[in-house]
C-alpha cells in the first residue's frame, strides 16, 4: 500500500477534505485487517474521531488539514514497521498532549494506562534535538530517545514513522527548517533505523536528506538513475533467466528480481572509491526470496548460492554470510557478488521469506509484541537494549560528544569477537582489546591491564579484527588513563573512562570548594551564589565547578580575592569582563550592523547589514555553492550544506544558523581544490597546464602528481570565480585523453 504523501491543493473544499481524511482512515483500518481483535475497531475510531476534533483548527504548512498526519504516521507504522493497533492508536494521538487541550489523563482514562505511557514518551521526546541554545540540553533530549527505546522500542519506532513522513512532506516549509530537519535526519534518525534494522525506511530517510542538503548532486543521481533504468531492467532480465529455470526445476518457491540501490549510498560510493556514476558497479542488487521451513533456512539458502554460482564466478572476497552470524539489529541474509554477463559485478542477496521480513520491517517490529518466546535474534536485540541502558545509566552523559560517539556503535560496520568460553560479543569495526573488556563489563574495563588475542599477549590498544578470540588481563591495582580515550571507539568504554575522570575531578573540586569557603569565612563573606558569581566573572570560569577545580588544583590563586571590595557579605569585582563586541564589516568607513534574526547574511554584496564572516576551510565553498551561515564568536563562518560537518552543525546548533547567499561579483577569485587521476602518459602535465592556463586563463597556484605503475593521482589547486567555472575546469579535465577521474575537493588544504 502507498503511504507517500500525494500534493495538496488549498482549492478543495471542506466536503473533499472531508473525503480525502475518511479515505486515509479507511486505508489504515484495512491495513490492520488482519490484526484486528473483538473491540479493536471501536477502540481504533475512538482515537482516530478525538484525535480529528483536537486537531480540527489545524493545518500543516502545506495547507492540509493536520488530521492527515497522524493518519499518515499510523500508515507508515502498520505497513511499513508491522506494528499493530496498539501503536495505531498512539500514532493518531501522538500530537494531542504536546498540541492540543487533550491531557495525559485524558487519554488513560479513555485508553488505559499502557496507551497513555507511550503517549507520553512520544511527548517527551518531540522536540528532541530543536532545543534553542543550550547543545548539552540537545544531546541530553537525545539521551532520552534512547532511553525511551530501551523501555518500550515501540515510542520510537512511532517516532521514526512521525520523522518519515515530516521529510516526505518537507517540501512546504522554508530554507532553513529543511536543512535543520534533514541534518537531524540524516545525523540522528537515519542511524536509529539502521540499528533497529528498518533498512528501507533508512534509505528513504538518506535519500530525502540529501534532496535537501545536497539537491544538484541528488537530481543528477535521480537522473542518471532514470536514463539507464532501460538498459538496466535488460541486464537484470538476462542475468536472472537461469537462475530462475535453475531454482525452478529444484523445486523452490522464490521470487527473484532486481532492485536499485538507494541515491545516497550510490552517491557514498561514488565519494568513497573516487570514481564516476558509471563505474559505480553494484547500482542495483538480485534479491533471490525463497519460501523455506524454520529447520531449513540454512540449508536452503546455501542450495540457491550454489546455483547462482553455477553460471556467475563469485568474487573471492565478497562473500557475506550474515545467516551464521545475523547482524546486531538481527539482519540474516547471503550476499555474495558475481561477475555477471558483460563483465560486470553484480550483487546477489539471498534470503527466506522470514528474514525477508525482519530485512524489511525491522526485528524491533517484532520483539515481544508475538505469540510464543522470543527466537535468538529477538534475544539479541534484548542484548543491545541491555547494553543501551547500561550506556546511558550514568546521568552525567549529557554532551554533543555522547551523540557522536553512540552514532559510531549505531551506524558502523561490525565484528564479531568471541571470549575463552566461546560466547560472541559484537563490535563495531576497530574496536580495541579496551572496547571488548568494556563490552563485557565497566569494572573489566577500568581494570583491564592487557589482553591475549588467540593465546598471544596483545596491548589494550590491539585492534581486534571478526573472529579473534580475547582473554581480558586484569590487575586490582589498575586505575583509567585519559590516554585510553585515544583509542577506544565505543560508547559503552567512552562514557566508562570519562565518568571515571569527572567522579575524580568533582572530588577534587569539593576540596576547592572548601578551600574557598574557608577563604571567604575568614574575610566575613558569605558562600552565596552572587558571590561565587562574582568569583566566576573575575577569575574567567564558566561554571562553579571549573572554579572550585581550579582553586583545589592551584590554577586560581586565592590571594587575588583580595582585590574585591566588600559590602555587607557581598563581594564587588574590581571589574568585569566586558562582553565580546560582534564585529563587523566597515564599507565606506560606515560601520554596518548584525543582521536581525531571520535575515539573510549576503556574501561579497553591497547590500548593508553585512556581519564579520570567513569562508570554512573544511568545505571551502565558492559562489554558487548551496552555503548556511554557523554563527561563532568571531562572526559567522560559511559552510557547504554538503560540507562533511554540516549535518552536526545543522542537527545540534539550529539556533545558530543563518540564511546565506551570494551576491554575483566576478572581481573576487576563490581558492578550489581538484583531485585527478589517471594514465601516466608523456606530456600529462603539459595538457593539464594547457587547459587550465591557455584554454581557461585560470591562476594555477599548486599541482602535485604522484605516479606508480603506469597510473598517477594528484591534487590541483586554482583561483575561480564560482562553481560554474570551476564546473567548466572538471568538464575539460575530465574530456583529455588518459584522465580517469576528476572530481572536487571538500577543501583545497586536504
Amino acid at each position: 500500500m502507498d503511504t507517500k504523501p500525494a500534493v495538496y491543493s488549498d482549492t478543495i473544499n471542506e466536503e473533499e477534505e472531508k473525503k480525502i481524511i475518511l479515505r486515509e482512515y479507511r486505508a489504515l483500518l484495512r491495513a490492520l485487517r488482519e490484526r484486528i481483535k473483538k473491540g479493536d475497531k471501536t477502540k481504533l475510531r475512538n482515537a482516530f474521531e478525538m484525535a480529528v476534533e483536537a486537531h480540527k483548527d489545524m493545518r500543516r504548512k502545506s495547507g492540509a488539514p493536520y488530521i492527515l498526519h497522524p493518519l499518515a504516521v499510523a500508515r507508515i507504522v502498520v505497513e511499513e514497521i508491522g506494528l499493530g493497533i496498539t501503536s495505531s492508536i498512539c500514532s493518531l494521538l501522538h500530537d494531542t498532549v504536546e498540541d492540543t487541550e487533550i491531557t495525559l489523563d485524558d487519554i488513560k482514562h479513555e485508553f488505559g494506562e499502557n496507551i497513555a505511557k507511550i503517549i507520553d514518551g512520544l511527548t517527551k521526546i518531540s522536540n528532541v534535538v530543536d532545543i534553542k541554545g543550550d547543545t548539552t540540553k540537545q544531546a541530553e533530549n537525545f539521551r532520552k530517545i534512547l532511553l525511551t527505546l530501551a523501555e518500550d522500542p515501540r515510542v520510537i519506532l512511532i517516532k521514526l514513522a512521525d520523522r518519515l513522513h515530516n521529510m516526505r512532506t518537507l517540501e512546504s516549509l522554508n530554507r532553513e527548517k529543511q536543512l535543520r530537519i534533514a541534518s537531524e535526519t540524516s545525523y540522528i534518525y537515519a542511524p536509529l533505523a539502521h540499528r533497529l534494522g528498518l533498512y528501507e525506511i533508512k534509505s528513504e530517510m538518506e535519500d530525502l536528506a540529501m534532496k535537501y542538503t545536497q539537491p544538484e548532486t541528488y537530481t543528477e543521481i535521480a537522473r542518471w538513475l532514470k536514463e539507464t533504468k532501460r538498459d538496466r531492467t535488460r541486464y537484470i532480465n538476462e542475468f536472472i533467466k537461469p537462475i530462475k529455470d535453475e531454482l525452478t526445476n529444484a523445486g523452490f518457491e522464490f521470487q527473484i528480481y532486481g532492485r536499485p540501490k538507494s541515491i545516497h549510498s550510490i552517491w557514498t560510493k561514488m565519494r568513497k572509491k573516487h570514481v564516476a556514476f558509471e563505474e559505480v558497479y553494484d547500482l542495483f542488487a538480485i534479491r533471490v526470496i525463497i519460501k523455506s521451513l524454520p529447520e531449513k533456512e540454512k540449508e536452503d539458502c546455501w542450495k540457491v548460492y550454489s546455483l547462482v554460482t553455477k553460471f556467475y564466478h563469485p568474487g573471492a572476497e565478497r562473500l557475506r554470510d550474515w545467516i551464521s552470524v545475523p547482524k546486531g539489529n538481527g539482519y540474516e541474509a547471503l550476499h555474495t557478488t558475481v561477475m555477471g554477463p558483460g563483465g560486470k559485478w553484480v550483487e546477489v542477496q539471498i534470503r527466506t521469506e522470514r528474514m525477508n521480513e525482519i530485512a524489511e520491517k525491522g526485528l524491533a517490529a517484532h520483539w515481544k509484541y508475538k505469540d510464543g518466546a522470543p527466537s535468538a535474534q529477538e534475544n539479541k536485540l534484548d542484548s543491545f537494549l541491555v547494553h543501551l541502558r547500561e550506556v546511558l545509566k550514568n546521568p552525567e552523559t549529557d554532551t554533543i560528544d555522547f551523540i557522536q560517539d553512540f552514532k559510531l556503535d549505531l551506524f558502523t560496520e561490525e565484528i564479531y569477537i568471541y571470549t575463552p568460553k566461546g560466547d560472541m560479543r559484537v563490535l563495531p569495526k576497530n574496536a580495541t582489546a579496551l572496547d571488548f573488556a568494556f563490552d563485557i563489563h565497566t569494572v573489566l574495563g577500568m581494570r583491564c591491564i592487557g589482553a591475549k588475542v588467540n593465546y598471544k599477549l596483545v596491548p589494550l590498544s590491539h585492534v581486534l579484527k571478526s573472529g579473534d578470540q580475547v582473554e581480558v588481563i586484569t590487575s586490582s591495582k589498575q586505575r583509567p588513563s585519559e590516554d585510553w580515550l585515544n583509542f577506544v571507539i565505543t560508547a559503552k568504554a567512552k562514557s566508562g573512562i570519562k565518568n571515571y575522570f569527572k567522579d575524580e575531578k568533582r572530588k577534587v573540586a569539593e576540596d576547592g570548594k572548601q578551600l574557598l569557603k574557608n577563604k571567604l569565612d575568614a574575610m566575613g563573606v558569605a558562600m552565596s551564589p552572587h558571590n561565587v558569581n562574582e568569583l566566576m566573572a573575575f577569575f574567567r570560569m564558566h561554571t562553579p565547578f571549573d572554579l572550585f577545580y581550579g582553586i583545589a588544583v592551584g590554577s586560581l590563586d586565592l590571594k587575588d580575592i583580595r582585590e574585591f571590595a566588600i559590602q555587607g557579605d557581598k563581594l564587588t569585582s574590581p571589574f568585569r569582563e566586558p562582553k565580546p563586541e560582534v564585529k563587523h564589516y566597515v564599507d565606506d568607513e560606515n560601520k554596518q550592523k548584525a543582521p536581525p534574526k531571520g535575515q539573510e547574511v549576503v556574501i561579497f554584496g553591497d547590500h548593508a547589514d553585512k556581519v564579520l564572516y570567513k569562508l570554512a576551510q573544511c568545505c571551502q565553498p565558492i559562489p554558487g555553492d548551496d552555503v548556511f551561515g554557523f554563527k561563532t564568536s568571531d562572526g559567522v563562518k560559511i559552510h557547504r550544506t554538503d560540507c562533511p560537518n554540516a549535518a552536526k552543525l545543522l542537527a545540534n546548533y539550529g539556533h545558530r544558523i543563518i540564511r546565506t547567499k551570494w551576491a554575483k561579483n566576478k572581481e573576487i577569485s576563490f581558492l578550489s581544490g581538484i583531485r585527478l587521476t589517471g594514465l601516466d602518459d608523456v606530456g600529462v602535465i603539459q595538457k593539464i597546464t594547457n587547459v587550465i592556463s591557455g584554454d581557461l586563463k585560470m591562476n594555477m597556484r599548486s599541482l602535485s602528481l604522484d605516479s606508480k605503475d603506469g597510473i598517477f593521482e594528484g591534487n590541483i589547486t586554482v583561483f575561480v570565480h564560482d562553481r560554474e567555472e570551476l564546473n567548466a575546469l572538471c568538464n575539460k579535465l575530465g574530456a583529455l585523453e588518459g584522465i580517469h577521474t576528476v572530481e572536487r575537493l571538500d577543501s583545497p588544504y586536504e
